[in-house]
């Protein structure tokens, strides 16, 4: 049987081992010993390992930090006797782990319930369906007797969506591969990806505060790749002085702030006002409600992907464009609001902020604000940041600083990664590129550059490659993710054969 044919009999068996990875909730966790990203991301890692050793593969661990499934290459002499081990080795990157699931599914996010020829759960588009495309390609080409003359190795990363450490740990115990592809992006192939930086942009907040309306907490987004869909603030009214004013005046004993319920009720009856309004004027997903002797306000966004915000609805700008209307009596709190809704707001090109930017191979820069934490001593708000592919990270670092100096806010880089680009008639995105159209009869479809960050900045020579095709809905990072059975069938399908022409001899 031809690989093809070995392929399509594996149908099932994709899709069993799909629901299996799905059903492990492997988003990043506290570190346990020999399991340094959680328990669950470990469990998907094993489960992995143990199948490629069930089906005859090699495998290597990198002490919990990431591994690989290898099928070793041979080289061969004149006389077509094996004589060695392959020298080359075709990487391809993964990652097991995935972003939160966040609220509000119709489908049970760790599920994997096939519905209209869907199967949907958090990790299906993003990345455990490739995952299953690649391993099911490289098995079929294994029993239709496929001999490779070049190592083909799929790299199991176990952090993608926080970091990258354990990628870090891995390649420190194994040697890089020496070209590939990583089969976490779109089809027909991404020749580049912008630059990405994280970075929390922070204020110490003053305790001093006038009597009224009371900002005590934000707390919104659950990563900062991804659009934040829910954001919620709690109000108290105070009619007293903070604790530290009125030790000054008591002779070192604090006066525990009252508040008149008159005046209180006068307060949040405002902010009640406030958010009816903000929501028959903007048609904007937020409401209030009593909680005990304070407010809380809830905003609702539409998550989506980091590296396209505008795809989404930010929940956080949501919330801070309706407190930037409410009489805050904490200034220093307020002073945060105002920052986020005069130079950030809803924008998503860091035009306010001064980072906009853009080049020809990639376009314009992209901001994603993921995540915000304000308490009673501070406020953090984690930014994500999609440079282009002729910038740098000391660019948009340069353009940002004067917005927080002028509004006294601190910067504290989280990670950055460089670009990557291959101009569309490389050979390398020739080669994808010619596999891709042999498969789908797209030829309309061209290379193009992209925001997000995969694993193929890893490893020499790579890119991204698939498994969503051009007309497939946006879905990573979004509720009720999803892949298609024949987008996940035509997937592996392309996978088996750019594995083939790459390690093939002649």
């Amino acid at each position: 049987m031809s690989h093809k044919e070995i392929l399509d009999s594996y149908r099932d068996e994709i899709c069993s081992t799909l629901r299996d990875l799905v059903s492990f909730k492997s988003v990043q966790a506290e570190p346990l010993e020999g399991r340094p990203f959680g328990e669950e991301i470990h469990k998907a890692y094993l489960y992995m390992l143990k199948k490629a050793e069930s089906d005859g593969f090699q495998t290597f661990d990198a002490d919990g930090y990431g591994g690989h499934i290898e099928w070793e290459g041979a080289a061969y002499d004149d006389r077509g006797e094996i004589v060695a081990t392959a020298g080359e080795t075709l990487g391809i990157p993964v990652h097991l782990d995935v972003v939160p699931a966040g609220d509000d599914w119709a489908y049970d996010p760790w599920g994997g319930e096939i519905s209209d020829g869907r199967m949907y759960g958090r990790g299906t588009a993003d990345n455990k369906g490739a995952v299953a495309a690649v391993y099911y390609a490289m098995k079929a080409l294994k029993e239709s007797g496929f001999a490779p003359v070049k190592n083909i190795r799929l790299i199991l990363g176990l952090d993608e969506e926080s970091g990258w450490y354990g990628m870090d740990k891995y390649y420190e115990k194994a040697a890089k591969p020496d070209f590939g592809f990583s089969p976490d992006a779109n089809f027909p192939v991404i020749n580049g990806e912008k630059g990405l930086l994280v970075f929390d942009i922070a204020k110490k907040l003053d305790q001093d505060r006038e009597p009224g309306l009371i900002l005590r907490s934000v707390k919104g987004g659950n990563a900062p790749n991804m659009v934040p869909d829910h954001c919620r603030a709690m109000l108290v009214y105070e009619d007293g002085q903070s604790p530290k004013g009125a030790r000054a005046r008591k002779g070192g004993k604090a006066k525990t702030a009252t508040a008149d319920t008159g005046e209180r009720d006068k307060a949040y009856d405002l902010v009640r006002k406030a958010v009816s309004d903000f929501r028959g004027r903007t048609g904007k997903a937020i409401s209030c409600k009593g909680a005990g002797n304070a407010m809380e306000i809830n905003s609702q966004g539409v998550s989506a992907h980091g590296s396209v915000p505008y795809k989404g609805v930010n929940a956080i700008s949501i919330m801070m464009d309706l407190l930037s209307e409410l009489p805050l009596a904490n200034d220093s709190a307020r002073d945060f609001v105002d920052f986020y809704h005069t130079m950030i707001g809803y924008e998503t090109k860091g035009e306010s902020l001064g980072i906009a930017m853009r080049d020809e191979p990639s376009g314009s820069l992209v901001v994603n604000t993921g995540m915000i934490d304000l308490g009673r001593e501070a406020a953090i708000l984690t930014v994500n940041v999609r440079h282009p592919v002729t910038n740098s990270e000391d660019d948009v670092y340069k353009a940002l600083m004067p917005a927080l100096d002028a509004n006294g806010l601190g910067l504290v880089k989280v990670t950055g990664l460089a670009p990557l680009y291959y101009p569309p008639d490389d050979p390398m995105i020739e080669l994808y590129m010619d596999v891709y159209r042999e498969n789908t009869g797209d030829m309309e479809s061209k290379p193009f550059v992209f925001g997000g960050g995969t694993y193929a900045r890893s490893i020499p020579r790579a890119v991204a490659f698939g498994p969503c095709f051009p007309k497939d809905e946006e879905v990573m990072h979004q509720k009720d993710e999803y892949i298609g059975i024949e987008s996940l069938m035509k997937a592996a399908h392309i996978y088996a054969d750019a594995i083939l022409r790459m390690t093939q001899a002649g």
